[in-house]
């Protein structure tokens, strides 16, 4: 009688290894299922700081780790270099670009987000964005190029368009990038240049609402705008931009948009960022229609409480790309943030219903447990909103700084790269200087 054939392991398939998806595979070591990993770059982001790779502050590998190596040590997961254009739901497959496609009998969906431009796409070219590494490569290369650019100016004129640096969008991102941004001006450039003086150029940050940080308490917003003017950067509140083209762009004031004065006015600026709008991976709406289940106005998959989907109880959407609500006891449904830790805790929770499901058991509902917010402004800079089961503790300055700092470092991905980034932003603040200063591409800003 020949030996019985051994039981097959549950195909779990997990797209993308942002914060979601790699929670998912590392909670679910060491259980008795066979995991593929796809992934469209060959790299885990640490998208935090992906803002210091922009303004030269640290280099890419700094906050960049490779998946294999990360999974190195990690036998039932299979790491796949790929991109999923499609999910056949019925089929239980996930089709990729190359053609090929992926069976599975549990699916964790985690392809994040990327950058909306509330259907301006057009404006893309004239004002990058921030999610990959490349398009940090992009947006340093038109900061630094745009200082040269100055020098070699022969007007006054293009002298000052080249020095205008604008920032759309008063969230985490932009704030980061706009008080970065002074601190070039103003400390790293200082005595480099012969015919401008850096610390002249204009820092803009514009924000379509009545504060910066709006998803911060009041009295931190405030503080923020404050410490942000104090850096140098000029902040413009109620301030929507309506067209972005090679030479600057316009920009509408609230007063206008509510027919009591007219304010619209233009700004000529060579090198403008976008940091106002985010949307779901173009993967969300096609998921949406292939299982019947909803899509928000972002794009993103209306998940069910444990996570998964209506009528697909093995499909799960996490992340940037899930309308998620947390279901904590005692309390209404809230809607989960689109943060780091909110992606990584519905990895686990998705993978944790997974072996649930595998064992016959009910699945849970998803709860989100939120520890507050944090963003830096500058050089001693930061406000943090700290929740914790002591209390609520709100603060800024340079203690808050120091708070963001070392919570960046206690969670960037491996031992290496926690060494590096102490070591370069002590190096940077004592110099005042920032190393990563290297371009290959001198053409002049993309524009």
């Amino acid at each position: 009688m020949s030996p019985e054939a051994p039981a097959k392991l549950p195909r779990i398939v997990i797209v993308g290894c942002g914060f979601g998806g790699l929670e998912a595979a590392r909670a679910l070591d060491g259980e008795p299922v066979q995991i593929t990993l796809l992934e469209k770059t060959n790299h885990h982001l640490f998208q935090p700081l992906l803002y210091q790779v922009a303004t030269a502050g640290l280099s890419a590998p700094a906050i960049a780790a490779p998946v294999r190596h990360l999974f190195r040590g990690q036998a039932n997961v299979t790491t796949l270099l790929g991109e999923a254009t499609s999910i056949d739901a019925a089929g239980r497959r996930v089709l990729l670009a190359d053609g090929g496609a992926l069976p599975y009998d549990h699916l964790i969906v985690a392809a994040g987000a990327t950058h909306s431009y509330f259907g301006r796409d057009d404006w893309a070219p004239f004002a990058p964005g921030l999610k990959t590494l490349d398009d940090a490569f992009e947006i340093r290369r038109r900061i630094l190029l745009a200082f040269e650019a100055a020098e070699n100016a022969s007007d006054e004129q293009a002298r000052r368009a080249w020095l205008t640096f604008v920032v759309i969008g008063g969230g985490p991102t932009g704030v980061e990038m706009a008080g970065t941004l002074a601190e070039i001006a103003r400390h790293t450039l200082a005595g480099e240049f012969r015919r401008i003086d850096p610390a002249s150029a204009s820092i803009l940050l514009l924000e379509g609402g009545p504060r910066v940080l709006q998803a911060m308490p009041e009295d931190l917003s405030a503080k923020a705008k404050r410490q942000l003017e104090k850096l140098g950067v000029e902040v413009r509140l109620d301030a929507r931009v309506t067209a972005i083209d090679s030479a600057g762009l316009e920009v509408k004031s609230a007063a206008e948009a509510h027919g009591t004065s007219v304010g619209s006015y233009r700004i000529d600026s060579k090198c403008i960022v976008w940091a106002a709008g985010v949307a779901a991976s173009p993967l969300g709406r096609q998921l949406a229609g292939a299982t019947g289940a909803q899509a928000d106005r972002a794009g993103r998959v209306v998940v069910q409480p444990d996570l998964s989907l209506p009528g697909h109880p093995e499909i799960s959407v996490v992340g940037d790309l899930a309308a998620a609500q947390s279901h904590a006891a005692g309390r209404e449904p809230s809607p989960v943030p689109g943060v780091s830790p909110g992606a990584k805790q519905m990895g686990r929770a998705a993978a944790a219903n997974i072996l649930r499901r595998l064992a016959g058991q009910p699945t849970l509902p998803f709860r989100y447990m939120d520890y507050g917010n944090l963003a830096t402004i500058g050089r001693n800079s930061a406000v943090v909103d700290l929740a914790s089961p002591v209390g609520h503790f709100k603060f800024s300055g340079y203690f808050a700084w120091l708070f963001w700092l070392f919570a960046h470092i206690y969670f960037l991905i491996g031992f290496r790269n926690r060494i590096v980034v102490l070591i370069d932003w002590a190096s940077a603040y004592w110099s005042k200087q920032r190393y990563a200063r290297v371009v290959t591409d001198i053409a002049p800003p993309k524009n």
